[in-house]
């Protein structure tokens, strides 16, 4: 039978058992020992699950305390000297001092910066490099996991991040060639191949989905000197995964290189089979992404033995491998947890569990088509009844989008007249002080919401307790003299999903949790039909807390760009449309906080960035219907209605020119890592409009002293004109406690105080 691989499997557990404990190790709950012990019961479930699905090689070193790349780079002994003391003294406080930053004993020390993998919404480190590095085999954890699973039982084939992707994903933070560094790079990793060697792996898959970017000559050049290099000495079977898209123009080089299989994701690159069976090599395994590894959707196997049957008609069945497109990171665990999903929709769906089930299938058909038709004449049943289903489309709402002109997507008039009329209206502050919208989740709001959901509390006392939170949380506001004011979202369980529970179109799970960064996980909502809004969803809250104060309160909204890219989105209709039609939802959500008093709205497209196709030629597309969105959704309101937006952890070089038209009279965004480097691009641009660029890192516990944030304040004034400027965290507050946040706000005010007391008291333009 034609073998079965996985490139990865989800790490957190399908109860979120990862999560749990290493936020029980960061609270001095449980000790090093401990943590480990839950991560080792963890990887043995999870190579079990795998084979009793019929994977015949399981992957390992795909499991992560918190991201591979740092992993990766802790491994390869990439650690900035800063941290090198608290590394070496205890290598677990180290590994986590890079991702979440240290404040203890003495030592304070940032984290490392953070981005989206690729155009996805899970986030890595970012290793910072630097000329003359150093590497070495700091950590052979890939030796470890391998050997770990084979006393087991189990052969798995282990995971490494390819020495080109590491560096492409890097920064230099001397502004030096980042592959200057590969000639150190690869002892390093010759040597933990020859170690796996040893230990008697038999196949190494490298993953290097950089081969599916644009890529220049040094680029190029690099890959062909690091496989060379490679090439060399006792090694195990080489691998190359590339995923995210089709090879294109780096197929010649991608089949050059000397490894001795290579993966392709037949998903999102169907298109390219052809031209991989022309260039690939005699004697060359060919594994085959043919189950999306990024969405939860039923596989049509029907289309994907097509090009599993053509495949091995032109290669051999030994040769040619089952897939899914890339790493099972990105989807939930196993749809069985999902008893209370009503049972069409839960016909319609495949989590990591059920797409290794496609893939034995798929084998099975391959070898024996007639013992394997009446389960696929199962799966083309659902198919066809997904398809057929009366949920899934509205006309009304494919006739509300066909009538969109340009009038939906341009405010009445441009920055200047309408920035005019805000300061008349709202009079604030040079440097006006805000947060991005949420304040601490505690345990307390989550138990009540947890309570409410089940039925142990009624509404009545539900809201009352909401409305409790809320008054609270601006009474706090008020006193540490923050100018605009928020709610603090104490109603509302996730960005995305909260919106999506109340929209028509969404379906949620109960147990559909993803990793997005370190022990924060989501559960993506399910767009499985046309979006439509059948009643306000932030109104009554947003009115409330306006009540309160005489200070503005923003009325916080998630924007359809964001909402689309965070849920699982159906593939039965070109995304543009289904972000069209989210926008039309929010636009009639926004005009209504206006007419509710509301008169700044922030509408958070943080997923702007992420969602940039991953070649060049592929954005201007992409970029139009995703302004056009945004501006559809905030376009309705008056002159004296005031735009914000959020975005973090985005690179804006590439899209400041959408960025700019886009035309929010604010925008908030990550910097305080990037020590506001982030803000160059906006200097280049000249960028017109508002700017908050974020002094307090949200997604670490250390909190910054007035002093760190003055000093962010005044970088920040050297590149922008002051009049420009807001002062802001970098992203909302719900992952923080209310000891820190306040502490961290109390000097974010301050700070913006003694910078006002060193400039003209005006707001002059």
């Amino acid at each position: 039978m034609t073998r079965i691989t996985n490139l990865g499997f989800p790490r957190i557990g399908a109860k979120r058992e990862l999560k749990r404990a290493v936020e029980r190790h960061w609270r001095g709950e449980s000790d090093a020992a401990q943590l480990q012990a839950t991560a080792r019961e963890l990887r043995l479930r999870h190579w079990r699950l795998q084979r009793e699905a019929g994977v015949d090689t399981p992957p390992s070193n795909d499991f992560s305390l918190y991201d591979q790349v740092l992993d990766a780079a802790f491994g390869f002994d990439a650690i900035p000297e800063r941290y090198r003391a608290l590394a070496d003294a205890d290598p677990l406080a180290g590994y986590f001092a890079l991702a979440r930053g240290h404040q203890k004993d003495g030592i304070d020390l940032h984290a490392l910066e953070m981005t989206k993998w690729f155009d996805t919404n899970y986030h890595y480190l970012v290793p910072e490099l630097q000329a003359g590095q150093r590497f070495a085999l700091r950590d052979d954890k890939p030796v470890r996991e391998y050997l770990e699973a084979r006393a087991a039982g189990i052969e798995t084939r282990p995971v490494l991040i390819g020495p080109v992707t590491l560096l492409w994903l890097s920064k230099t933070v001397d502004g030096s060639d980042r592959f200057a560094l590969l000639d150190a790079l690869l002892p390093a990793y010759a040597e933990l191949l020859a170690r796996l060697h040893a230990a008697g792996a038999q196949w190494v898959q490298i993953d290097e989905p950089a081969l599916v970017l644009d890529l220049d000559a040094t680029a190029r050049a690099a890959y062909t000197r690091a496989y060379a290099a490679l090439a060399q000495g006792p090694r195990p079977q080489l691998l190359l995964a590339t995923y995210f898209g089709a090879l294109d123009d780096n197929l010649p080089l991608a089949a050059s290189l000397p490894v001795d299989g290579l993966h392709v994701d037949l998903v999102r690159g169907r298109e390219q089979l052809d031209a991989v069976l022309g260039a690939l090599p005699a004697g060359r395994t060919l594994s085959l992404g043919l189950v999306d590894g990024r969405n939860i959707w039923r596989t049509r196997l029907d289309e994907a033995l097509v090009l599993a049957r053509y495949a091995i008609e032109a290669r051999g069945d030994d040769a040619v491998w089952l897939a899914p497109s890339c790493s099972l990171l990105h989807v939930p665990v196993d749809l069985v947890h999902e008893k209370a999903l009503d049972a069409e929709l839960r016909g319609w769906l495949a989590f990591a569990r059920q797409k290794l089930d496609e893939l034995r299938l798929l084998s099975d058909a391959l070898a024996d088509p007639n013992a394997a038709e009446p389960a696929l004449a199962q799966a083309r049943e659902a198919i066809a009844a997904r398809r057929a289903s009366p949920r899934v489309q509205r006309s009304e709402v494919a006739a509300r989008v066909a009538a969109l002109d340009a009038s939906a997507t341009h405010r009445t008039s441009p920055f200047a007249r309408r920035r005019a009329a805000q300061d008349a209206l709202r009079p604030l502050p040079l440097l006006p002080t805000t947060t991005i919208g949420s304040f601490p989740q505690t345990l307390e709001v989550r138990e009540a919401r947890a309570a409410h959901k089940s039925g142990r509390l009624a509404q009545a006392d539900y809201d009352a307790f909401v409305a409790t939170q809320i008054e609270h949380c601006v009474r706090v506001q008020e006193a540490i003299g923050l100018d605009v004011l928020v709610h603090g979202e104490f109603e509302r369980n996730d960005m995305v999903e909260y919106f999506g529970e109340q929209l028509d179109g969404f379906a949620f799970t109960k147990s559909g949790w993803v990793q997005s960064y370190g022990s924060r996980c989501v559960k993506p909502p399910v767009i499985y039909g046309d979006v439509a809004r059948p009643a306000p969803m932030t109104v009554r809250w947003s009115r409330f807390a306006q009540s309160l104060t005489d200070r503005p309160m923003k009325g916080m909204l998630t924007g359809p760009v964001t909402v689309l890219q965070w849920s699982f989105v159906r593939d039965d209709q070109s995304r543009a449309d289904t972000c069209r039609q989210i926008a039309l939802a929010l636009r009639d959500e926004v005009t209504d906080l206006e007419a509710a008093g509301i008169g700044v709205i922030q509408i958070d497209e943080p997923a702007l960035r992420e969602g940039l196709p991953l070649r060049r030629a592929d954005w201007a597309g992409y970029l139009d219907w995703a302004v056009e969105s945004f501006r559809i959704s905030a376009s309705g309101v008056a002159d004296t209605t005031q735009i914000h937006t959020h975005m973090c952890y985005s690179e804006f070089n590439d899209i400041i020119e959408a960025v700019a038209a886009m035309d929010a009279d604010v925008i908030s965004i990550e910097t305080s890592r990037s020590r506001m480097e982030l803000l160059d691009a906006f200097v280049r641009f000249e960028y017109p409009n508002g700017i908050g660029p974020g002094v307090y890192d949200i997604h670490s516990p250390r909190v910054p002293d007035v002093e760190e944030m003055t000093a962010l304040l005044h970088r920040a004034a050297e590149l922008i004109p002051v009049a420009q400027l807001w002062v802001n965290p970098d992203c909302g507050l719900k992952t923080r406690g209310w000891p820190e946040t306040q502490a961290a706000l109390e000097a974010l005010v301050e700070a913006a105080r003694r910078l006002r007391a060193e400039l003209p008291a005006t707001r002059a333009a």
